[in-house]
């Protein structure tokens, strides 16, 4: 009986929250819509692939080995042919950003080719490393793929030997970015509802004046806290099934993992946000405030620092120190090994581990930010 108060109170406080978040149709919308327009932002608009390199080719000499190498550059789908007829006009091509890389096949090739000696030169717009490398690895590749054809129809190659190399890429079979982006929205889009939407709660109370009006009441401050928690613990759940739903039928992205486990730690990481957006708004003196601290707080960071975009391991040491602070960067890694590498039981009981911990800390942090105003 001795509970039956605070378990009153508590239900009287979140049936009270949640007509409030009903009625506030901007954040109803915020929280509903704006995930749909990220995942379809991000899903379809962010790439890291390279689909249509354009490849500007310069024939100082027209040979059969010459058609050959063009013949190969041709039969790559990720590659766009363009010839030109001398080396200066195609620079000035790639001076003007109207092609990725210049081909450049010397006089002599076919002599050297025969010769055993065949060389080609290769230069690349480096002024974005991605494109450049993929480039690169697109023309060697379809170089390679023909060098093949040719040593295959004319019963084995004497340069290459007998070694050839297969590959398999584990996790992402089809090379696609979409696979690698689409699980770290989960982060992202639970990231913004969690810690945005409710970084606006209490400052937006303070400022109306009708937190005052619970200081006459014997609630107590966990019990406002876990009552403004629970209706936005609810509108996380239903974004994390229209991500899970985007993701299987939109972008056909594998889900390899368990989807309890998902789910579990999906909830568990929202909670995280949602008490961090808590705290934040509790010691904010305004809307205002609360909103930029949230947003540089945590969706520039769970962006950033998370390895939503960059790996971490290629950023400073110092960085990485501050990106293992941060509760994005556990939840990230595990979201992506259960999207694609399967179940990994001891990593999940670790990385859930400390978002736990963090959800602790967070709720306390909260309710501690209300203790002088609520007795």
């Amino acid at each position: 009986m001795s509970h039956s108060p605070f378990f009153s109170r508590l239900a009287s406080l979140t049936r009270k929250e949640t007509r409030q978040l009903i009625r506030d149709k901007s954040n109803l919308a915020v929280g509903l819509l704006l995930p749909i327009v990220l995942i379809l932002l991000f899903g379809y608009g962010l790439s890291f692939d390279l689909t249509n390199a354009r490849v500007a080719v310069v024939q100082e000499q027209h040979t059969a080995q010459s058609h050959q190498v063009i013949t190969a550059l041709q039969g790559s789908r990720y590659l766009s042919v363009q010839q030109y007829p001398t080396l200066a006009a195609a620079q000035d091509a790639l001076r003007r950003a109207q092609t990725d890389a210049i081909l450049r096949i010397p006089s002599d090739f076919a002599q050297r080719h025969a010769a055993g000696d065949g060389k080609l030169q290769l230069l690349v717009n480096g002024a974005s490393t991605s494109v450049a490398s993929a480039a690169l690895g697109y023309v060697s590749g379809a170089l390679a793929t023909q060098a093949a054809i040719v040593a295959d129809r004319g019963g084995g190659s004497a340069t290459m030997g007998t070694v050839t190399i297969e590959q398999r890429m584990w996790f992402n079979e089809s090379g696609n970015s979409t696979w690698f982006i689409v699980p770290g929205l989960v982060v992202l889009i639970l990231t913004l509802i969690g810690a945005f939407l409710t970084g606006l709660l209490i400052a937006r109370e303070r400022e109306r004046g009708t937190l005052e009006a619970l200081f006459v009441t014997p609630v107590r401050p966990l019990e406002l806290v876990l009552a403004k928690l629970a209706p936005y613990m609810v509108l996380g759940a239903v974004d994390l099934v229209v991500c899970l739903l985007a993701a299987h039928f939109l972008f056909e992205v594998p889900i390899r993992g368990s989807l309890s486990a998902i789910i579990i730690s999906s909830l568990l990481y929202l909670l995280v946000s949602l008490g961090l957006g808590l705290t934040i708004s509790g010691f904010a003196p305004s809307q205002f405030l609360a909103s930029q601290i949230a947003l540089i707080a945590s969706f520039m960071p769970a962006m950033m620092l998370s390895g939503f975009v960059f790996d971490i391991r290629n950023l400073p040491v110092a960085i990485q120190v501050i990106s293992q602070i941060l509760p994005a960067t556990h939840f990230m890694s595990l979201i992506k090994t259960l999207f694609l590498g399967g179940d990994d039981w001891p990593l999940f009981l670790k990385e859930c581990g400390i978002l736990a911990l963090y959800a602790l800390v967070l709720i306390n942090a909260s309710r501690i930010s209300l203790r002088k105003r609520l007795r």
